[in-house]
């Protein structure tokens, strides 16, 4: 994502821990100087990674039902047989690891319920499509509840996610109509390159959604989610479904009531829904003033350029390749090529 590959390094250290060698490593679950398997079955091993403002799958199960059971049992060994495999497991109550390998199952994904890059893509859960998926996920909780409660807690799942998209389209609709109607401060054209060496398109137009020039760039081309040098209501937009909308899901998929409601979930999204909706309106209201009394808005230069923006990828490229991208440069781009993939093939 832009945050990350415009950065400098030093920027994204924290993300380079983990999105490098280390999602494809047996010893970063089983660890290098023991590689025990009653190691890797504790929940712990799965902290390291999956936590964060954006991905917040410890601190929800940790805090949920579940993991409370686990923290106060975990050294009983009568309750927790760390020595049985996950398929013969007597555990008490489900780690990490016991839902999301059953049966010592490599793909952590097979047991998830939807796929929502975490809970921030909106889909039809209810789909067709999803069946197995969702039928797999009960079959887990069917270990230890009944199957009309594993589906109850599936629906509560789905209702929740369907009222956080609410906010989300809302929220972005407002960020979406500042920029249509102009009034935006700064307009992507007044932003530095992106990371590819290229104008910015705006951040929330993300692939096919991408449908017309008053949002940068052409029909087809894509944004890129980011959370600097943006508009405060960019920023807005992207905490609210990056941050918020994952807490939703991963906090009614975990047990999570704080985190799904109470934390920074639902309560989030509405509180900053209402900042969005705040800070449109003062931005229509300065430039109804402007404009009756002539004044002739300029955006200020320091977006465009400073010590800290000189350091980013598009920058780089501007200054040292003049006409290049980064799609030039890169000997074969892969997943970055998407940018300038047509919306139908996004």
């Amino acid at each position: 994502c832009a945050w990350s590959i415009e950065r400098p390094p030093g920027d994204t250290a924290g993300c380079t821990f983990c999105h490098t060698s280390s999602e494809e490593r047996c010893s970063t679950c089983h660890q290098r100087h023991q590689f025990d398997p009653k190691v890797a079955r504790h929940a712990e091993q799965c902290k390291t990674c999956h936590w964060g403002k954006d991905h917040r799958d410890w601190e929800a199960y940790d805090i949920g039902l579940h993991g409370v059971v686990y923290q106060v049992n975990k050294w009983d060994p009568k309750q927790f047989d760390w020595t049985k495999k996950l398929a013969d497991a007597d555990y008490v109550g489900p780690t990490c690891q016991y839902c999301h390998m059953r049966g010592g199952h490599h793909n952590v994904q097979r047991f998830g319920t939807v796929y929502t890059s975490m809970g921030m893509s909106m889909a039809d859960r209810g789909a067709p499509i999803w069946k197995e998926k969702r039928d797999r996920w009960v079959s887990v909780c069917d270990d230890c509840h009944s199957p009309r409660f594993a589906r109850e807690q599936l629906q509560a799942l789905d209702e929740a996610c369907k009222d956080a998209s609410l906010k989300y389209r809302e929220t972005f609709k407002v960020a979406e109509d500042l920029i249509k109607d102009g009034v935006s401060d700064p307009m992507p054209k007044d932003l530095c390159p992106d990371f590819s060496g290229q104008n910015h398109i705006w951040s929330l137009k993300i692939g096919a959604y991408h449908d017309g020039e008053a949002y940068g760039g052409k029909t087809g081309e894509s944004g890129e989610f980011r959370m600097s040098n943006c508009t405060d209501v960019e920023r807005l937009c992207f905490e609210s479904v990056g941050y918020f909308q994952t807490y939703i899901m991963k906090g009614m998929a975990h047990g999570s009531w704080n985190d799904a409601t109470y934390s920074d979930g639902s309560f989030g999204m509405d509180r900053w829904l209402v900042n969005v909706k705040q800070d449109a309106s003062q931005a229509r209201r300065l430039a109804a003033i402007e404009k009756k009394v002539g004044v002739t808005w300029v955006p200020e230069s320091f977006w465009k350029t400073g010590e800290w923006l000189d350091q980013l990828t598009g920058p780089y490229i501007v200054k040292n390749h003049p006409g290049k991208t980064i799609f030039d440069l890169c000997p074969d781009p892969g997943w970055l090529d998407t940018h300038h993939a047509p919306a139908e093939e996004v």
